[in-house]
């Protein structure tokens, strides 16, 4: 039963979800779900697994987060919770991985746009459920649920709501914040969000350092502000001008990004400061603050690990609208074979597999993938990828060399 009080449409509701005998029911359903034994054994076995002419390597750090497990466990707390008729929504997808997604709808978990329209909004009733994704969202569709008299479970994740203290923080400074990531990532639209929760703050998103280079050159050089405003459609505030709101800027990140990458750009747009505005006043007009998620740089620390050893190819599991997961597959390729697939059944035979192209945003089909004789495949997943999906691989990779994994755990 909900253990909510009834209060006035507009007031922000709480539910305890965190009740000893409903977390208890939660972590038996979730592990019935999303573990596997075989997993864990490989990891306590040193990371591998190897017969006749094939091994697997597993990268140290894989797999959920705690970011990403406490967003599960609180979807399925809220189910839990309340009364089997009672409808509880879910703003879009709980995390990027289908799998999971599917699994949050067959507890009877209702899909709605992570950004619902007004009438979406209107669809909904004084105290019913709405759960709020990993990502977190936009101030302005809080707001309306709030409004609306909605019970919020907030999943958000802790080191997005880091990100939106600091770029909170540059608005009350008259900072501009310039934001690496995605511009249509739930993440980043959440952030921008904040980043004009107080009406006065500005904001623009860089996706690599090519649009970096364009806003520092722009900085010391000026430009043609109609040519920068296209070039960054969709990507800044409401009346953002490269003219005036340049002058002093904060540097924020969707924490998926690469924190190499990020870093290069906190790099260019100091040095630009810099010599714009002299390196004495450079605090003046730029800040920046670490806002990389540790989960996210653990996994890319550990994949540069693994790929320091001697593999013949890289199979990355996970969403393919999953940006940590995007990053891992783009290392992997940068040095060798990868192929980036949501589950096993890509793997169609060793002659064929089915695999996302991110230059072409796509499934494609790649012939002969799986070398015969003696191979090394290096595996590594991202953080919203369950590891039932990575044991589901591991067994496919030996089913198409013949082998069962079930007589090498038994030996």
């Amino acid at each position: 039963m909900s253990t909510t009080a009834p209060m006035a449409p507009g007031a922000p509701k709480k539910i305890n979800l965190r009740r000893p005998d409903i977390m208890e029911a939660v972590q038996a359903q979730v592990l019935s779900h999303y573990r596997s034994e075989l997993v864990e054994r490989i990891r306590a076995n040193g990371h591998a697994l190897s017969a006749d002419n094939l091994t697997i390597k597993l990268a140290k750090e894989f797999g959920f987060c705690y970011g990403v497990e406490r967003a599960i466990d609180l979807a399925y707390a809220a189910r839990k919770s309340f009364p089997a008729d009672k409808p509880i929504f879910l703003l879009g997808e709980i995390i990027h991985n289908p799998e999971v997604n599917d699994q949050i709808r067959n507890l009877g978990i209702k899909t709605i746009s992570n950004k619902p329209t007004d009438a979406e909004i209107s669809q909904l009733q004084c105290d019913d459920v709405v759960i709020i994704p990993a990502f977190g969202t936009e101030v302005a569709t809080r707001r309306k649920l709030e409004e609306k008299g909605c019970v919020l479970v907030d999943t958000t994740c802790g080191d997005v709501m880091s990100v939106w203290k600091r770029v909170r923080q540059y608005s009350k400074e008259t900072v501009t914040s310039i934001i690496h990531g995605k511009a249509k990532h739930e993440e980043t639209k959440a952030t921008t969000s904040q980043a004009t929760a107080y009406g006065t703050g500005h904001y623009l998103v860089v996706y690599n350092l090519d649009e970096t280079d364009y806003v520092c050159n722009f900085i010391l050089h000026g430009g043609n502000r109609e040519e920068f405003l296209a070039k960054f459609k969709g990507a800044y505030s409401h009346g953002f001008d490269p003219n005036v709101h340049l002058q002093a800027v904060g540097v924020a990140n969707q924490t998926t990004m690469l924190r190499g990458e990020t870093e290069e750009v906190q790099r260019r747009l100091k040095a630009t400061m810099e010599i714009k505005y002299g390196a004495a006043s450079v605090d003046q007009h730029f800040r920046f603050f670490d806002t990389i998620c540790g989960a996210t740089q653990d996994r890319q620390d550990a994949l540069q690990k693994l790929l320091a050893q001697p593999l013949d190819l890289l199979i990355v599991i996970g969403g393919y609208n999953s940006s940590n997961t995007s990053h891992l597959a783009e290392m992997g390729e940068a040095k060798l074979p990868t192929f980036f697939i949501k589950n096993a059944a890509k793997m169609v035979s060793d002659k064929l597999i089915i695999h996302y192209d991110q230059h072409e945003r796509r499934e494609v089909e790649t012939a002969d993938w799986l070398p015969s004789g003696k191979v090394t495949v290096g595996i590594t997943a991202g953080a919203s990828c369950p590891n039932n999906l990575i044991e589901d691989t591991i067994r496919r990779l030996f089913e198409l060399r013949g082998i069962s994994v079930q007589s090498l755990l038994t030996n």
